[in-house]
C-alpha cells in the first residue's frame, strides 16, 4: 500500500548535538493558514482508535509541507511527480507516529525545539550564520499559509520520531561479535576473477547497413526520437568572476579575515572535507565568502538591468537586446533545450530551466534568475513543441543506432557460442585464458573484488558493477558463469580462487564497521515495525475508502 512512503522515507531522523535555548525564539508574529485550521469538517477516520480531528490533519499536513520543503528545497505541490494519494499517505503515518510517541511518553522541550530549529535554519542562512526567525517567517512560511507554531511542531515531532526510532529499533542493537565478524567476511572477502568481455564495439563493422534495414529500425523505434517540448531563450548572463575583485576589495576593508576564522571555528573539519590542511579550508572559506559577495554584487547590477528591461512598454522579447545594446552588454542564445537537459552551452541551475519554461507569449521575461556562480536576465526566443524528426533529418543518428544495435547482437551471439567451446577446453584440462585466447578473445585478469567493492574502473562502459559482483559470487571457485547480457553485448568470468582475509585490516575496522551493522538493523527493524504498523492502523482512515482527494495545496 505505502508505495511512496517506501520510495522516500520521509521520516526525518534528527540527529543533533543541542542546548538549552530559551523560549523566547518562538515569540514570532506569524499569519494562521485558513484561521488556524479552526473550521472545515470531513470524515478522516481513526488511529488507535482515536478520532482524527480536522485541525490534527491539517497539522499533518502543514508538518509533511514543511518535511518536503527542507529535504528538497522546494514545495510538493510544485512538484508533478508527487500525487495528491502520496501526500496523504505522509500525512496519515505522520498522525500515527505522533500518536504512537505521545503513547509511549515521548517528551520534546521547547529548549530543544528551538536549538535544532536554529540548527535547521542554518542550512537557509548565508555566510554560515542561521536565517532569522522572522525572515523565515515572512519570506519562507508565509506565502504557504505556514506559521511558526507549524514550525515548531514540525521539529518537535520530528524529534520525537528519532526517540521513536531508537526504541522501536532496539532489537536492531544486539549484534554479537562473533556475527559482526561473519558479516564483515562476507562484504570484504575478495575473490581473484578471470573475465572475457563481448563488447558491440568489436562488431560494428560487420554490420551490413542497407537503407531500408535503417529505414525499418527508425519506424520500430520512433518513440526513442520523438523530442521533447523544448525552449529556446536569450539571455544576459551577470557572471560572479566578472565581480571577484571588487567583492575581495571591499571585504578586505571590513572584517574578512575575522570572518574566515570564525566560519572555520565554526565549522572546524567538517567544511570542504576535500581541503587536508586548516590553511586549505581556510583558504575555501574566503573564496566563498569572496563569492557570495560578488553574486550580491552581480544580483544587484542584475536588478537594475531587469528593472531597465520590464519597464519598456509593450512587453516584448526583444526589450531585452535593446537594453542590452544600450549598456554594452552581451546577448547570448541557447539552443533550443528540454527542461530534462538544460542548455548545452553551459550547466544551468535548475531555476533557470524552470524560468525559460515558464516564459510565455503574455511573460515573455523572467529575472534576475540566481545561479551558483552567475545571475541571469531571460527573454523567450521560442517555444518548440514534442516531435518526431523525419528519418531524412536524424539519418546518420539512426545509422549508427542501427549498426550499435545490430553489433550487441552480433557481440550476444557471440558470447553464448563461446559458452559451449569454454566447458568442453575446460573438461580437457584447458585453462580459462588459453581457450580464450585459441578462441581469438582477450581474457582479462581483474583486481581482487569483494562484495564491499564500489568503483572499478577497468570495466567502466562494459558491464554493471552489481551485476558483475552478484555472477562472481554465484559462481564456485574453479568454475566459470553463464555469459551474462549487458548493455552492449556481454561477459563471461572464471572465479580462480578466494583470497585470503587481510586479518589485520579486519582487526580495525571491525568495531566500526559492527557500529553501522547495529544502526542499519535497528532502522531496519524500526521501518519493518513502520510498514506493518501502518498497513494494520490506517484502515481505519480514508485511504482504504477512497482512491484520491482533490487538491494537493495543503488545507486552508
Amino acid at each position: 500500500m505505502f508505495r511512496f512512503f517506501r520510495r522516500h522515507r520521509w521520516i526525518l531522523i534528527i540527529a543533533l548535538s543541542i542546548t538549552a535555548i530559551t523560549f523566547v525564539f518562538w515569540g514570532v508574529p506569524s499569519a494562521t493558514r485558513g484561521g488556524g485550521g479552526g473550521g472545515g469538517g470531513g470524515n478522516y477516520g481513526s488511529i488507535y482508535g482515536r478520532t482524527i480531528t480536522p485541525d490534527a490533519f491539517r497539522g499533518a499536513e502543514r508538518e509533511v509541507y514543511l518535511d518536503y520543503f527542507f529535504k528538497t528545497g522546494a514545495w510538493p505541490n510544485k512538484n508533478p511527480d508527487v500525487s495528491e494519494r502520496d501526500l496523504r499517505e505522509q500525512i496519515y503515518v505522520r498522525l500515527m507516529l505522533v500518536q504512537k510517541a505521545e503513547d509511549l511518553g515521548i517528551y520534546i522541550s521547547d529548549a530543544t525545539t528551538a536549538t535544532a530549529a536554529i540548527e535547521m535554519l542554518h542550512s537557509l542562512g548565508r555566510n554560515g550564520q542561521a536565517m532569522p526567525m522572522n525572515v523565515f517567517v515572512k519570506q519562507i512560511l508565509q506565502p504557504e499559509g505556514l506559521t511558526a507554531g507549524d514550525f515548531k511542531n514540525y521539529i518537535r515531532h520530528d524529534l520525537a520520531f528519532g526517540q521513536l526510532r531508537r526504541a522501536l529499533g532496539l532489537a536492531g542493537e544486539f549484534v554479537t561479535p562473533q556475527e559482526a565478524a561473519a558479516v564483515y567476511e562476507r562484504q570484504y572477502q575478495e575473490l581473484s576473477v578471470e573475465a572475457v568481455f563481448f563488447s558491440a564495439s568489436n562488431y560494428l563493422t560487420s554490420v551490413a547497413m542497407p537503407p531500408a534495414a535503417v529505414a525499418q529500425f527508425y519506424t520500430n523505434h520512433l518513440a526513442e526520437y520523438r523530442l521533447p517540448d523544448r525552449v529556446q531563450v536569450s539571455y544576459i548572463a551577470f557572471e560572479a568572476t566578472n565581480f571577484q575583485a571588487e567583492a575581495e576589495q571591499k571585504l578586505s576593508k571590513t572584517n574578512l579575515d575575522d570572518q574566515v576564522e570564525v566560519t572555520y571555528a565554526k565549522y572546524g573539519g567538517n567544511i570542504f572535507p576535500e581541503a587536508k590542511t586548516p590553511d586549505e579550508k581556510k583558504a575555501k572559506i574566503r573564496e566563498a565568502l569572496i563569492l557570495d559577495q560578488a553574486l550580491a554584487d552581480a544580483r544587484r547590477q542584475a536588478n537594475e538591468f531587469a528593472n531597465a528591461v520590464f519597464s519598456q512598454e509593450p512587453v516584448r522579447p526583444e526589450n531585452l537586446a535593446a537594453i542590452a545594446k544600450q549598456k554594452g552588454l552581451i546577448v547570448r542564445v541557447t539552443a533550443p533545450f528540454s527542461r530534462e537537459h538544460g542548455p548545452e552551452e553551459f550547466t544551468a541551475p535548475v531555476n533557470f530551466i524552470k524560468a525559460a519554461f515558464n516564459l510565455t507569449a503574455d511573460e515573455p521575461l523572467a529575472g534576475p534568475v540566481v545561479g551558483p556562480e552567475a545571475v541571469f536576465v531571460l527573454a523567450l526566443d521560442k517555444q518548440l513543441s514534442s516531435e518526431i524528426p523525419p528519418l531524412d533529418t536524424i539519418r546518420a543518428r539512426v545509422t549508427r543506432d542501427y549498426q550499435f544495435y545490430e553489433a550487441t547482437l552480433l557481440a550476444r551471439v557471440a558470447g553464448t557460442n563461446f559458452v559451449y567451446m569454454l566447458t568442453n577446453g575446460l573438461a580437457g584440462g584447458k585453462s580459462f585464458a588459453s581457450v580464450c585466447i585459441a578462441a581469438g578473445l582477450h581474457p582479462e585478469v581483474l583486481p581482487p573484488i569483494s562484495l564491499s567493492t564500489r568503483e572499478l574502473p577497468e570495466v567502466d562502459g562494459r558491464a554493471d558493477l552489481n551485476e558483475l559482483k552478484q555472477t562472481m559470487f554465484s559462481t564456485p571457485v574453479g568454475k566459470t558463469s553463464h555469459f551474462v547480457q549487458t548493455g552492449d553485448g556481454g561477459f563471461i568470468v572464471f572465479v580462480q580462487s578466494q583470497l585470503p582475509m587481510d586479518q589485520a585490516a579486519m582487526n580495525a575496522g571491525l568495531p566500526r564497521f559492527a557500529a553501522a551493522l547495529r544502526e542499519q538493523r535497528q532502522t531496519e527493524a524500526f521501518y519493518q515495525w513502520l510498514n506493518l504498523e501502518a498497513n494494520r492502523q490506517l484502515r481505519g482512515t480514508s485511504l482504504f475508502r477512497e482512491p484520491s482527494v482533490p487538491g494537493a495545496a495543503p488545507a486552508k
